[in-house]
């Protein structure tokens, strides 16, 4: 039976820094729907990227003295290196300085201005370059600023073409009315609502004041000036590229309309009111729902360069690696709010969840077992009230985390399935195998438990895996399971039931998932961080002044 298609991409991040922990907040995010997806039986296609042209990288470039293709380069390889190292398990990478991504660009305007929904004329506004976004001046800040990111604009006069986005006002906004789901969660729709009911104007869709961007498919102006495609009329037709757009009918009208555009709420404008009026113009059906998710502020503050307090996830994977990681990101944070990321908190997370609770779990299972049963899991015969009560909240667990994993209820999942290794951890004190193993009257009553425990690590290494996929992979390869399926073959159905574990397994053998922080370490690892992040900030305001060194002398 052919599997259901699931499209899911992430924001499409902005090579003008190093990406910080909120980016790999979202990242993470992403990559956890689409290991349950996987897992759940879906064929998944997962994308990611960069986000290459504009105005800001031109000027980025120009001031390191080099030109904007190494600039971006640079920056992407360490995108990708951070994916790597956390785990992300994309499908495409789009970079839109492609060649394929370019062509895409290209044929999308050709097709909207064929259908007259683009024209030339003139624009006189607001335009901030930090965000590439254009305003007019009701809509700027009490300041006179960008309302978003409450930065100076420039007042910006050049030929243009634009977008008719005001011919689909009406359109999109009944759209947003009429289907609930698609822009998520509620008060983002609202804001959306409001925003559109404010007036759509029509959308500046080109520029002539600089030249790195995808070359407009037209003739340049009289003055010979070649007009560049406005970044995010560019970046946000990424999500058509890898799926087929132009060269593979078939893989596109599998995977479009996207489930799910997941993104900052920062951009969810882009995403659910100008893309959706250039998906109307192309008539292409519109994705099936935008999750603007919150921001993630560092011990109860936003994060700021000014500040010294933006978090780099590398050096946090170098801690602490990128299980732990990833787990301290989804547990703590209900998707939709905002977060706090705190080191202390963390390091809490880590002894008390990763070390005390599943470490030892596995760990004293497996001794056991060891100890005991020199490794073979026994089959189990008959069952105690406590067995009927561990195996019940096991199918309880299963059950819960499927309904709430589709629901995107990602932080209850996982604390749902930390009750359960809680749990299974009070199995151990209530049967007290190390009781029965005195008592050879008693051997199968231990043969029962110590099979129920490794049962529950079975279906623990499942669960998990979509949120800790190193770990669950761990967790699977001690208990010796390769052998009885590959973990990477492995299916949420394979744990809807108990007793997955042949009779007569030998399970491996107890090594530590997690060591414990201990307090003075913490203080000695937070004091070398802080100074490593230290050393970062100044070697990057060193290379600063010395790339405006070069561009005053380029200048002169």
């Amino acid at each position: 039976m052919a599997k259901t298609p699931f499209y899911i991409t992430t924001p499409i991040y902005y090579p003008s820094a190093k990406l910080h922990i909120g980016h790999a907040y979202c990242t993470t995010l992403a990559d956890t729907i689409a290991r349950f997806k996987r897992l759940a039986g879906y064929d998944v296609f997962f994308l990611t990227g960069s986000d290459e042209h504009g105005q800001k990288i031109q000027q980025k470039a120009e001031e390191a003295g080099v030109t904007p293709q190494a600039y971006v380069d640079k920056i992407v390889a360490g995108f990708q290196e951070l994916w790597r190292r956390l785990g992300i398990s994309n499908d495409d990478f789009i970079r839109t300085t492609e060649e394929r991504h370019q062509k895409v660009v290209q044929e999308i305007f050709r097709r909207i201005y064929a259908k007259g929904d683009i024209y030339k004329g003139e624009y006189k506004g607001q335009y901030c370059t930090p965000c590439e976004s254009y305003w007019t001046e009701h809509q700027l800040d009490e300041n006179g600023c960008c309302p978003d990111c409450h930065r100076p604009v420039q007042e910006v006069s050049e030929q243009a073409y634009f977008f008719k986005m005001s011919n689909y006002a009406d359109r999109i906004l009944a759209y947003i009315e009429e289907t609930p789901d698609f822009i998520q969660p509620e008060s983002r729709r609202n804001e959306m609502i409001n925003f559109i009911k404010q007036g759509l104007e029509d959308l500046c869709i080109s520029r002539t004041s600089f030249t790195w961007g995808v070359p407009v498919p037209m003739p340049p102006d009289e003055d010979g000036r070649q007009h560049v495609i406005y970044v995010w009329f560019d970046a946000l037709t990424n999500y058509l590229t890898p799926i087929g757009f132009l060269d593979n009918q078939e893989m596109f009208n599998k995977y479009w309309p996207a489930d799910l555009h997941l993104v900052g709420k920062e951009i969810v404008r882009f995403h659910t009111i100008i893309w959706p009026c250039i998906l109307m113009a192309l008539d292409l059906p519109l994705p099936k729902k935008v999750y603007g998710h919150g921001w993630l502020i560092v011990d109860g503050d936003k994060m700021s360069k000014s500040k010294g307090n933006v978090v780099d996830p590398l050096l946090l994977i170098d801690e602490f690696g990128a299980d732990a990681i990833r787990y301290f990101l989804l547990r703590e944070i209900n998707l939709g709010q905002d977060g706090n990321f705190s080191r202390d908190a963390l390091i809490e997370r880590i002894n008390s969840d990763l070390a005390n609770d599943l470490g030892n779990l596995l760990h004293r299972t497996l001794s056991m077992a060891k100890k005991f049963q020199e490794g073979i899991l026994a089959a189990p015969q008959g069952e105690s009230e406590i067995d009927r009560s561990l195996k019940s909240d096991a199918a309880e667990t299963v059950k819960f985390y499927r309904e709430n994993m589709e629901r995107m209820e990602l932080s209850p999942s996982l604390k749902k399935v930390w009750a359960f290794v809680s749990r299974a951890n009070k199995y151990i004190d209530e049967t007290a195998p190390w009781a029965l193993a005195k008592d050879d009257s008693r051997k199968q009553e231990l043969a029962n438990v110590l099979y129920n425990l490794a049962e529950s690590l079975r279906q623990i290494a499942v669960l998990i895996s979509p949120y800790m996929p190193d770990t669950g992979r761990k967790i699977w390869a001690q208990l010796a399971l390769e052998e009885v399926k590959p973990f990477a073959e492995v299916q949420l159905t394979d744990i809807e039931s108990w007793g997955g574990i042949p009779a007569g397994h030998k399970a491996g053998e107890a090594q530590q998932l997690f060591p414990r922080i201990e307090a003075e370490d913490d203080a000695a690892a937070a004091k070398k961080a802080a100074k490593e992040q230290a050393a970062a900030n100044k070697a990057a305001k060193k290379a600063k002044r010395e790339a405006q060194r070069k561009l005053n002398e380029k200048k002169q």
